[in-house]
């Protein structure tokens, strides 16, 4: 029988699709508030990959993403998607959904994505919110499924995770380093 342990944290990050560019910094004022300090922000993308979001957010739709300096427990996704879900209503626009946040989690093996959504390849972690591994981590670079959504296969979104990858890391080894030394 195996046994349980505590497992490593993860490192959040919030992909932010937006109507207005001018959205991007009172959404990161306010996720700030929520999870503490921002330490990777990836430059404004266009969203230009699907039209699946012009009926709420227009035509026009951009992408960003934070990630935060202060690891999570993976358990936390849950209830980070139900604040940013909550969030979303609080930005208002010419536009019947001006913001749309979309949490998940990376680790050194994969990134995971946050839903309301069920589908064959999603777990549900309760009060009405799934998980799917959106990309695991091979061979120094993100592979994909056969569901990764095509924008995070596009290479700015893959610059972004893998720079997050690296501050991950950089943050494990620092803990190593620190719980050895609380050790003595």
């Amino acid at each position: 029988m195996g046994s349980i342990r505590s497992f490593t944290p993860v490192k959040h990050f919030i992909g932010v699709l937006v109507s207005d560019p001018a959205l991007v910094s009172p959404v990161k004022k306010r996720l700030t508030e929520l999870y503490g300090a921002v330490d990777h922000e990836s430059p404004v993308i266009p969203f230009d990959f699907t039209d699946y979001y012009a009926a709420e957010m227009g035509d026009a739709v951009d992408r960003v993403f934070f990630s935060f300096e202060r690891l999570i427990e993976a358990d936390q996704l849950a209830d980070i998607k139900r604040q940013t879900n909550d969030l979303e209503g609080a930005f208002n626009g010419s536009v019947k959904r001006p913001v749309n946040l979309d949490p998940g989690y990376l680790e050194n093996a994969k990134v995971v994505l946050a839903s309301t959504k069920n589908f064959y390849h999603r777990i549900y972690l309760g009060r009405g919110i799934f998980a799917e591994v959106t990309m695991h981590f091979k061979n120094n670079t993100f592979q994909f499924f056969p569901w990764t959504y095509p924008d995070y296969q596009s290479r700015d979104y893959q610059e972004f995770f893998l720079r997050v990858r690296r501050l991950y890391r950089s943050q494990l080894k620092t803990m190593c380093i620190v719980n050895r030394e609380e050790s003595h």
